[in-house]
């Protein structure tokens, strides 16, 4: 795991040492135990290193046997064994045993098609010195982050924005339109970021640019699920079986390191899976970690001291408030790098922390699984809505939304506003390819009302939105069941955007800890995509499949248990006597004015709102309206206005053309074979 930053200038020119240190200085929190850089006339890259696989020997960059190409990478390669093995049997001779050094040779073997073979969380670039080509590609998912900035015939490339954010040529402004997509998707789009001017390489794409600055952009893996005509109905015995062999297997690579790898426990069904099954492969005790929170109403504590009973798990818990999450937002948004409309990120951060201290470095996560085996009420709502907009005019089937959300369950006896202005609205619009979050997203667009009209008139309206984010979707979309569709959506959105980026990959990151998500091993996913949609939603009862698959693993009643979502505390952790001195601060009318994002009327009524029902308690729509307008100020406050930049970072190991050079590192006999391997023949 790593920081990986890079400028190629195609048209000419030789890259600046003391700004590629520049850059690479804030990324630093992602690679602490050493610094790799490589220059070659107009291109050069930089990798932080978090060492994980070949403490001693995997320093980066690496090179292939004679030394054409190099590469850097940010993530793991978890088939690294199996693929080193083909390729020496075709005749790769290898230097290190780290699985970085794989890419190269795999590069070298099949160009764009070794992409196909890797199983793992991945950025990676590769620089060609004989053809001057560079090649960037980013893992299936997206799990690792690969930020973009374009200018002429420069291109350069980082993990992080902020390091991209150095460059003379970006621009310290924030992009209206990615603000408005994230308060209506929840994320931004991989076509851009927060900040004007910089995108993201899309989750499955790989670049290739050349010195004539020509470039090649292309998907090569998108997830498809089954279409409406395919398997409709199995008893399960057999797909139950095989899930549980598939995902056992992706735990059990997961666990491949030179280092201690723990597990993250929430008490929810995926990720004491997670730990049931890396407990199957490890000889002694699992190390879990987990978060309590002081308010009951999120806590999952019973649960998790259930299953680490069960399991005979180590577990080291994180107990938080309210007034801690307030206090670490601050950094969550400087990490996550873009608006959020929660605070669940603030206490992973602070687990992650823990995690740290407990001198670990790798933990196992349960993300994913919602996703590939329906468990969010989104596909529940869908369902129920579909099935009411038969019948639009029944007074019964919109009962079943009772299941969903018991509290409303007084309105929903009787035809009451907050059925039809929460549930009605286009119910029988069945064909929008949208529908299953339309009513999302069209409650999100409400707080569009808090920016200022000129916001809005420079960002892309909702329409365009809407299009952009179809476009991105598989080609083969509308002809996908329902659920594949709502599926399909909410990894494009909320997974990929929000959940691996602002939850998963900054938060851990943040204190130098690499998450790894067996969820998202593609075979798992894949084979979920193809499962019949009774085997992950049959009724209301979300992700069946799953439960078969590990109810031999687990206690009875964690396989029974409804799902419990992972939120934390919003209102009370920004208004009344505890409120951090920011949120004043950041929403006074004339900061508000001063960042000129923000209607300040507007942003005054909501908080006043939020302060009238500190007790009682608002909208979950106010409350996220609430953290996202905080989450921009703070954005703005710390990245733009006022930023605070990182030192430069010292190489330990240099390259310069293909000769290495060392200040700190390998041992002496790992530094001979590493320059012997790295000598053009």
């Amino acid at each position: 795991m790593c920081g990986l930053v890079g400028v190629y200038g195609s048209g000419g020119g030789t890259v600046a040492r003391e700004l590629l240190y520049a850059m690479g200085g804030e990324l630093v929190h992602r690679g602490p135990d050493g610094t790799g850089a490589y220059f070659d006339g107009a291109f050069g890259m930089l990798s932080t290193r978090l060492s994980i696989v070949d403490i001693e020997g995997g320093d980066q960059p690496l090179p292939n046997e004679t030394a054409r190409y190099w590469v850097m990478q940010n993530g793991e390669i978890f088939n690294h064994p199996e693929l080193r093995t083909e390729l020496e049997s075709r005749g790769h001779r290898f230097a290190t045993h780290c699985d970085t050094e794989v890419l190269v040779h795999a590069f070298e073997e099949w160009g764009a098609h070794c992409l196909d073979h890797l199983n793992g969380e991945f950025a990676f670039a590769i620089w060609d010195r004989e053809t001057e080509t560079l090649f960037l590609a980013r893992d299936r998912f997206g799990i690792r982050p690969l930020f973009l900035l374009e200018a002429g015939r420069t291109l350069c490339f980082a993990s992080e924005a902020k390091a991209l954010l150095r460059h003379p040529l970006a621009r310290r402004e924030l992009d209206p339109t990615s603000l408005v997509e994230s308060f209506m998707f929840w994320a931004s789009s991989p076509a851009r970021s927060a900040f004007a001017g910089i995108r993201e390489l899309a989750p499955g794409h790989y670049l290739r640019v050349g010195p004539d600055g020509v470039r090649e952009e292309h998907c090569w893996w998108q997830l498809r699920f089954a279409a409406g005509n395919e398997r409709s109905w199995t008893r399960g015995d057999e797909e139950a079986e095989e899930l549980r062999s598939l995902l056992d297997d992706a735990t059990r690579i997961r666990l491949r390191a030179d280092v201690a790898v723990g597990s993250y426990l929430s008490g929810g069904l995926d990720s004491s899976a997670v730990t049931a099954l890396a407990q199957r492969h490890t000889p002694h005790p699992v190390r879990a970690f987990a978060i309590a929170f002081e308010d009951r109403a999120f806590d999952e504590s019973p649960y998790q001291d259930r299953v680490a009973s069960a399991l005979g798990t180590e577990l080291t818990r994180v107990v938080i408030s309210a007034n801690e999450i307030a206090a670490l937002m601050p950094r969550v948004v400087v990490l996550s790098e873009k608006p959020t409309l929660r605070t669940a990120p603030a206490p992973l951060l602070k687990l992650s922390e823990t995690v740290r201290a407990s001198g670990y470095k790798v933990v196992l996560t349960g993300e994913g699984a919602d996703e590939m085996f329906a468990g969010y009420d989104v596909f529940k709502l869908d369902k129920v809505r579909r099935f009411w907009a038969r019948r639009p005019d029944s007074r019964c089937r919109p009962l079943l939304l009772r299941r969903l959300y018991p509290y409303l369950a007084q309105d929903l006896g009787r035809t009451g506003a907050l059925l039809q202005n929460t549930f009605r609205g286009s119910l029988s619009d069945t064909s929008d390819p949208l529908y299953s979050h339309r009513i999302r997203f069209d409650h999100a667009a409400r707080a569009l009302n808090l920016f200022l009209p000129a916001t809005r008139d420079r960002a892309s309206g909702t329409d365009a939105l809407h299009n952009e984010l179809l476009a991105r979707l598989p080609a083969d979309f509308p002809t996908f069941t329902p659920l594949g569709r709502a599926q399909s959506l909410e990894i494009a959105t909320f997974m990929c955007g929000y959940l691996l980026h602002s939850q998963g990959d900054r938060m851990l990151m943040g204190n130098s800890i690499e998450g790894r998500f067996p969820f998202l091993d593609y075979r798992v996913a894949e084979f979920a995509a193809q499962l019949p949609d009774g085997l992950k939603l049959p009724g209301l009862r979300e992700k069946h499949l799953l439960r078969e698959a590990v109810r031999a693993l687990l206690p009875a009643e964690v396989v029974r248990r409804e799902k419990q979502p992972y939120r934390a505390p919003i209102l009370r952790a920004f208004v009344g006597a505890g409120a951090p001195a920011y949120v004043a601060e950041l929403l006074e009318p004339a900061r508000l004015a001063e960042a000129g994002i923000f209607s300040p009327p507007a942003i005054q009524r909501l908080l006043q709102k939020c302060q009238r029902n500190e007790a009682v308690g608002v909208t979950e729509s106010d409350e996220m309206a609430l953290v996202g307008v905080l989450s921009v100020m703070l954005l703005h406050e710390h990245m733009v206005a006022r930023p605070s930049l990182a030192s430069p970072v010292k190489p330990n190991r240099l390259v310069v053309g293909a000769r290495v050079r060392f200040t700190a590192g390998p041992s002496r006999a790992q530094r001979r074979e590493i320059e012997r391997a790295s000598t053009p023949v």
